[in-house]
Order: C-alpha cells, then structure tokens, then sequence
C-alpha cells in the first residue's frame, strides 16, 4: 500500500512540475549508467593507480571489433582551455559478458591513460611491453588472444583477469557496495542477417602492420608479413 501511494504523490508532483508520469514510473538509464561507470574509474584509480589518473570524457561507442579505446586528447573545451582523452566501452558486448569482464575493459583504458601521462606513450604498437608491465601490475594479464597463451603485446590486444590479482579484488569489492546498472543490448540480429555477415567474415580478413600499422586484407589464418617493415601483421579481432 505505502509503494502505491508513493508512486501516486510521485505522479501528483510530476503533474505539478509539468514532467511526464511515464517518466515518474520508470528508472532513468542515462542517470544510473553513466555516474556508475564515472563511480568505477575513480576506484580503480585509487585502488589500482594510486589515484595519479586525470579525469577523462568517458563514452558508450558502437566500435567494431573491441571492447573498448582509448584516444588521448581526443576532445576539447570550446574555448580551448581544456583538453582531455576519451575512455570508451563499446556497450554492444555488455550482454555477453559479466560485470566484472566489462569493467575490467575500463580498467585497461586506464592503463592507457597512465601510460599517456606517466610513462612513454606508444609511437608504433599501441600495446607495447611499457603498457603490458602496468597491466600486469594491476592484476590484468595483456593477451592477444583473451586468454592465457597470447601474445603480450601487439596493435590489437585483449587480456584476461588474474585471480586474486589487484584487479579481482578491487573489482569484487566495487560491485559489493555499488552493484550494477549497466543496461545490455535488446536488439538481436536476425538469423539470415547473422549467417550473411559470417559468411562475409569467413571470406576475409582484416590484418593490420604491427609496426607501421598499414593494412592488408586476406582469407583467416594465414601468415602475412609487412613488405616495408618485415613485422608479422596481426589479424583483426
């Protein structure tokens, strides 16, 4: 009774202020995804680097083949004062992992962001062993694979979490008090959608220069080496 009367003032006060009663009704996603992210790059910057990090701009981007980037200096003030990097997820891949995964994809951003402003940013490989040494260091071992066994370093890089790491146990502790409020993604792609876009996967693939980052394009798994640099070109992934 006491939850159907709050809900009735909560619609009484939205009529007064002229807000809409759907509204009243309902939770507010940008309100409750957005501050939770915002509530998770600080704790990791305290618990996991010493809370050096500079604040960021950070965004939910649609960005194919990844979890997330990191772009540094990527926007401005209008005025030019003030710059700032981009930390994003890609919000596509929340559904299919766990909490703990996804927010982890923050915790290697940052480690971007540490080593744009504390060590020596990457002029070549985006993830070079500068990079891999703090994500080590954090409790995120750096994969290109995902898993154990991949390569450390490379232009496209993933990791995986260390049990029992300075990760784990940050993390576990930040969902303890914060929980979630990461909304995943309701659309699903049609079956005939689906095996169109494999089809089309299976056919080529995306290889990119380790060291001067120039691209080529050929059928998976094959073993393609840059003609101007001699540096193995890694598959998309």
């Amino acid at each position: 009774m006491a939850r159907v009367t709050a809900l009735k003032s909560t619609q009484v006060r939205a009529a007064k202020t002229g807000a809409n009663p759907q509204q009243a009704k309902r939770p507010d996603p940008t309100a409750s995804t957005y501050p939770l992210l915002q509530a998770a790059y600080e704790f990791f910057n305290a618990r996991l680097f010493e809370d050096k990090l500079p604040y960021c701009l950070l965004t939910l981007q649609r960005h194919k083949g990844s979890y997330g980037y990191f772009a540094a200096g990527r926007f401005a003030s209008r005025d030019g004062k003030h710059s700032t990097d981009e930390v994003a997820l890609n919000p596509q891949h929340f559904g299919e992992r766990t909490d703990k995964d996804t927010l982890s994809t923050l915790a290697h951003e940052q480690a971007h962001v540490w080593q744009q402003h504390f060590g020596k940013p990457p002029s070549g490989v985006y993830h070079n062993k500068e990079w891999a040494a703090k994500m080590k260091e954090i409790g995120l071992h750096p994969s290109t694979t995902g898993k154990p066994g991949g390569k450390e370093t490379g232009r496209q890089c993933s990791h995986y979490i260390i049990p029992g790491g300075a990760y784990d146990k940050a993390c576990d502790e930040f969902l303890a008090k914060h929980g979630t409020a990461l909304y995943v993604e309701a659309w699903r792609e049609g079956e005939a959608e689906k095996k169109k876009r494999e089809k089309k996967n299976a056919s080529k693939t995306k290889y990119t220069c380790a060291g001067c980052e120039a691209n080529a394009w050929a059928k998976p798994g094959v073993h393609l080496i840059c003609g101007e640099c001699s540096e193995d070109m890694e598959p998309a992934t």
